[in-house]
């Protein structure tokens, strides 16, 4: 990896810590897009970790930047609603998505309940031979010594294989998914995914039209283990409307492929940086469910959720008032000092190596947390049968998203296979 990005981190941190106070807005894209967001995110824990700030984006926010602070809020969901959305932008009134994630009881409850077998651990039981069928599929088709993007290669390819699964959705058009979800959760710009809300709006319309055709399948037939005719035949599911329908489909959508896709990429970069670990790994297979946990936390695959005040409350020494944002940032979380020990470092032998707030704590926990753990332990486990090593070759692409701490493109290079 190349020295411009180490110059462009040094040069961050120089400025994260010069700038006032006050013009820190930690929800800018540019920051994660530029992977320079972290000395601004320290500064905060150690100077104001309950922070106020405003953006043209979002509109005025709070950020909370401490561990146990963001428990607080997490597991406190009489006071800090998840109506009426999960992200720091404000739905329009006439494009309004309700989600279950984006819900509080007893709705929240009963539409979660909905979909949770489909990650049963029965379900999960006949899920994993099919994905590790899928990861060895992926894997023995990779080129050996030459260049390639393990994002599109793999990251991207083993995750949609398994989102189109549940959904048990149409095999040829499954990068459809993977295009809706990026589509779902990119911050508009020129030149980028998308320009404008307005096309936001186009695509994710086509979206639900293509669902729609797959509903009026699954309604009319006997129930079946998809999530789709989970949906339709659920009793609190099998009457929503259009746009509801919607919002819980790319709840499904991020939630099966973003958060899972961009962990598998910050795996192999974090053990490249890391070089010491990898080595651990290779001789102690073992450690593979305790270096996924570490990534998870390493990776922190959704920056933050967001909250909104139902009543005042006193944080630290700062009030919140009724109405207002608040982002719980989880990627802060996930290296505050005061709770994990040595939390820069990467280390797959950590002593409690899910102490780590990725998927989040109380009734919105992630509901798919055991699926990415799997796949993220069967793609590992057929790496180290068959490649020595996965050599990063550069620097990582990130996506120009706050919400989505992800990638868009790692080169790497396998140089052998392993000997048979």
């Amino acid at each position: 990896m190349d020295d411009a990005g180490e110059s462009i981190r040094r040069a961050a941190r120089d400025l994260a810590y010069s700038v006032p106070l006050e013009d820190i807005k930690p929800a800018s894209p540019e920051l994660f897009e530029n992977d320079t967001f972290w000395p601004y995110f320290e500064r905060l824990r150690k100077e104001d970790p309950v922070h106020y700030a405003e953006s043209e984006e979002f509109g005025p926010y709070w950020s909370v930047m401490k561990y146990n602070d963001i428990m607080a809020v997490d597991t406190n969901h009489q006071v800090f609603s998840s109506e009426p959305a999960i992200t720091a932008f404000d739905p329009e009134d006439d494009f309004k998505l309700p989600m279950f994630i984006a819900m509080d009881p007893p709705k929240h409850d009963a539409q979660r309940k909905t979909v949770s077998p489909i990650v049963s651990p029965g379900n999960l039981g006949y899920l994993e031979p099919i994905i590790r069928e899928r990861a060895i599929s992926i894997l023995d088709t990779i080129p050996i010594g030459e260049e390639f993007d393990w994002v599109d290669k793999v990251s991207i390819e083993l995750t949609t294989m398994t989102l189109a699964t549940l959904f048990d959705f149409p095999w040829e058009d499954r990068r459809k998914l993977t295009f809706w979800s990026d589509v779902a959760t990119a911050a508009p710009r020129p030149g980028g995914l998308i320009e404008t809300d307005e096309e936001r709006r186009v695509i994710l319309f086509e979206c639900v039209e293509y669902f729609l055709n797959l509903w009026n399948e699954r309604v009319n037939a006997p129930p079946r283990n998809d999530l789709i005719s989970m949906l339709a035949h659920g009793e609190s599911t099998r009457n929503m409307d259009k746009m509801e329908y919607l919002g819980n489909l790319l709840l499904l959508i991020v939630g099966g492929n973003d958060t899972t896709r961009n962990t598998i990429t910050g795996s192999v970069l974090a053990l490249n940086q890391n070089p010491d670990q990898y080595r651990k790994l290779r001789e102690n297979p073992e450690l593979i469910p305790s270096m996924v946990s570490e990534t998870i936390r390493w990776q922190t695959p959704l920056a933050y959720m967001r909250r909104t005040a139902k009543e005042d409350f006193v944080l630290r020494d700062k009030t919140i008032q009724a109405g207002d944002k608040v982002l719980m940032w989880y990627v802060s979380g996930n290296r505050d000092e005061e709770v994990i020990s040595e939390p820069n470092r990467y280390n797959i032998e950590r002593e409690r190596p899910r102490q780590h707030l990725s998927f989040g704590f109380g009734i919105h926990r992630c509901v798919g947390n055991r699926l990415a753990e799997l796949q993220l332990k069967i793609i590992w486990e057929e790496i180290l049968k068959r490649f020595p090593e996965v050599r990063v070759t550069g620097e990582p692409r990130h996506v120009y998203s706050s919400f989505v701490k992800g990638y868009t493109h790692l080169p790497v290079i396998v140089p052998s296979r392993n000997a048979v």
